[in-house]
This record gives C-alpha cells, structure tokens and sequence, in this order.
C-alpha cells in the first residue's frame, strides 16, 4: 500500500465529474451507486483508509482481518452491496478520548467497511461539490490548507481590505462547555 497517489483512471472520473458540475450548475447527479462501488475507487478508498492505521469500529474487524479474508474478494463483496443497494452503516462503536483540561471528547469509531465507503463516496462526491465552491473557502478542502488561507489574508489586508472573518466553532455543539 506504498503508493497513495490517486490513481489515472480514479483521477479520470473526478475530472469528468468536476467538468459536468462546473459546466452545468443546475444538474443533479441522481444515481452514483455505479461510480461509488467501481473497483478502483474501492481499492483506492480501502488503501487511504488502510493508511490512517484506524482502530477497528464496533464489528472488532482490522484491516488484518480484511487481508487474512481476501482483499479483492472483501471489496467484491462491497461494491455488490453497493450495486444492489442493499449497504447499510453499521452502528459507530463510541470511545472517550482525554483532553488536557481533563475533560472527556466523546469519539465515534467507524467499522473499517463504513470507513471505505465513506472514503469512496469523497472520492466522487468531492469534485462535484468543489465545482460550487466560491474560491475563498479553504477548509477541508484538498489541496489547500490553514497556511494558503493565511497569505490569502495577508495578501487582501496588503490590497487595502479591512475585513477579516474568521470562525472557530469548537466545542459550539456541545452543551456542557
């Protein structure tokens, strides 16, 4: 699993996605199941999920588990349910991970199967969404990060823009901060 670049043929389908999104504002991608459970966007979600070295999620499942079983067969098997429909999440195993006040963060844990499919539904659904995005947003997006957005800043307060708005909304969800 050395290499993690996005596969040609992955990268294809994004750039065809973005092209139609950007092309045609209004147009509604009705049905990627068929987009979603294709073979290479399976392998290449299973290989950055199997990357992130993640815990295994409430089934107990590893990525030990899925190599011992098969890979191929285990993504096979996947993207049928995929294709048929018939994938359902499986409930997210809850953990509680210690913060430096000495307050609890509450963290879900995916199972490794929701955690591909996941990761496949970025892989498609990223370049359509990307194709609205006004080009001043920076978070979580790829292929830009907090430093881009800071010489952004930089930049307009140098151009004589005296605006900055900036929002930070953790904990703004949480009733007990």
């Amino acid at each position: 699993m050395g290499n993690l670049s996005t596969p040609k043929s992955v990268q294809k389908l994004q750039m065809a996605l973005h092209a139609k999104a950007k092309a045609e504002a209004g147009y509604r991608f009705y049905a990627l199941y068929d987009k979603i459970s294709r073979e290479d966007i399976l392998a290449h979600a299973y290989a950055q999920c199997r990357s992130n070295k993640g815990a295994p999620g409430g089934d107990g499942q590893d990525f030990a588990d899925i190599e011992a079983y098969g890979v191929e067969r285990w993504l096979g098997e996947l993207a049928l349910a995929l294709r048929q429909e018939t994938y359902r999440p499986d409930p997210i195993r809850r953990v509680f991970i210690p913060k430096a006040n000495g307050k609890l963060r509450p963290l879900g844990i995916s199972t490794v199967r929701d955690r591909v499919c996941m990761t496949a539904a970025m892989l498609v659904l990223d370049p359509i969404f990307e194709a609205d995005l006004p080009p001043e947003l920076y978070a979580y997006r790829s292929g830009r990060n907090a430093q881009q957005a800071v010489i952004e800043v930089e930049e307009l307060l140098f151009r004589g823009h005296p605006d900055v708005v900036d929002a930070d909304l953790a904990d703004y969800l949480d009733p007990a901060s």
